[in-house]
């Protein structure tokens, strides 16, 4: 009997020195895939829709410095439709072929069945997927067509509000500054981006409504689709002084590149070259580098800042979380809105002399 047991003992320790050494090496190779999947540099395509656009420029010179940090092991490869749907096509079909872990996508067209066509695109490869500045309505109908995608989009009402508040702190600090004609009433000149894009829509929607819930009456002499575009709004501006010369109180832009080409077509008139009686409310969103110096020049009255190092980490963090098959807010503290992450900017505002913030 005693035998009996000691034989058992002797079978349950080797058992239990099994189990243990089976356990170790289980974790053992775990931990080694998983360092093997954070060593790998990542391959990231990232087209843009027009990258020669100054604030575009600016992210991509962010990602650019994400992918020169050894730590971050990732490689970004950038691509630029030109705003135009065949090159993105052609350009996305030669991505396609290669081996990519990752696309970062700001579509030339971003109409539900463009949308929905691209996605099938890249599914097609099992290829993780970001697209970026969709609208809710089209994210709501095609979220749940692959399970590798995210949608990025910045908080364009904040933007919106942000600027809307720089002209209300310009009116109660000194309502004769804007209001020149002395009637109680903005008159303003919208520079609107593309009318189908959701960023122009919110930004133009809050800014004005942020202006009007002050208790400030306004009046939209007109509204102009500048395309973010600085030459098509200043041959714009150009044409409506034209027209609304004096009338003109205030110039609203949805973004700094349109707000330039503003003062590029009143400088030719005189305005907003440093006399206070010939100077007309300019404000964007962006603030970009030479929006700085305007405002600093006082040719320009205010921006809000999108720093585009924020968007830069999110989208590396959101693509990392993609290649790694986690949620793309997974260890984040970025939101989720309606199936869309929303880029956390924290839109300070700069108006010079004022101080705004």
């Amino acid at each position: 009997m005693k035998i009996f047991r000691k034989v058992i003992i002797v079978i349950l320790a080797t058992l239990t020195i099994f189990i243990l050494t089976s356990t170790i090496k289980v974790r053992t190779l775990a931990s080694s895939n998983l360092k093997l999947n954070n060593t790998r540099r990542a391959n990231v395509a990232v087209l843009f829709h027009r990258i020669n656009d100054p604030y575009t420029v600016r992210i991509k010179e962010s990602l650019e410095d994400i992918g020169k940090d050894p730590k971050n092991n990732v490689n970004y490869t950038f691509y630029d439709s030109k705003s135009n749907i065949a090159i993105q096509n052609e350009l996305l079909d030669s991505a396609l072929q290669k081996n990519y872990d990752l696309f970062i996508l700001n579509l030339a067209d971003k109409r539900e069945n463009f949308v929905e066509e691209v996605i099938f695109r890249v599914k097609q490869k099992g290829v993780p997927l970001i697209l970026m500045n969709i609208s809710p309505d089209v994210v709501s109908k095609v979220s749940t067509l692959y399970d590798k995608d995210a949608f990025v989009i910045p908080d364009s009402k904040e933007a919106g509000i942000a600027q809307g508040k720089i002209i209300v702190d310009l009116w109660n600090k000194g309502k004769n500054v804007l209001d020149r004609n002395n009637d109680n009433i903005l008159q303003y000149v919208l520079l609107q981006g593309p009318p189908d894009d959701p960023q122009a829509i919110e930004r133009t929607k809050y800014a004005i409504s942020t202006i009007n819930d002050s208790g400030i009456k306004t009046q939209e002499l007109t509204l102009v689709n500048g395309n973010w575009l600085r030459e098509l709004a200043a041959s714009s501006i150009d044409n409506l002084f034209l027209k609304y010369s004096d009338r003109i109180e205030a110039i609203i832009s949805n973004n700094d590149a349109m707000a330039i080409g503003a003062i590029d077509a009143l400088q030719k008139y005189g305005y907003n070259k440093g006399d206070k009686s010939k100077n007309i409310a300019i404000v964007g969103i962006d603030a970009l580098p030479e929006a700085i110096e305007l405002i600093n020049r006082g040719a320009m009255t205010g921006t809000v800042a999108q720093d585009p190092k924020v968007a830069a980490e999110m989208l590396y963090t959101v693509g990392m979380n993609l290649i790694n098959n986690l949620s793309p807010t997974e260890n984040t503290n970025y939101k989720n809105i309606n199936g869309e992450i929303l880029v956390p900017y924290p839109y300070d505002t700069y108006t010079g002399k004022l101080k705004n913030s």
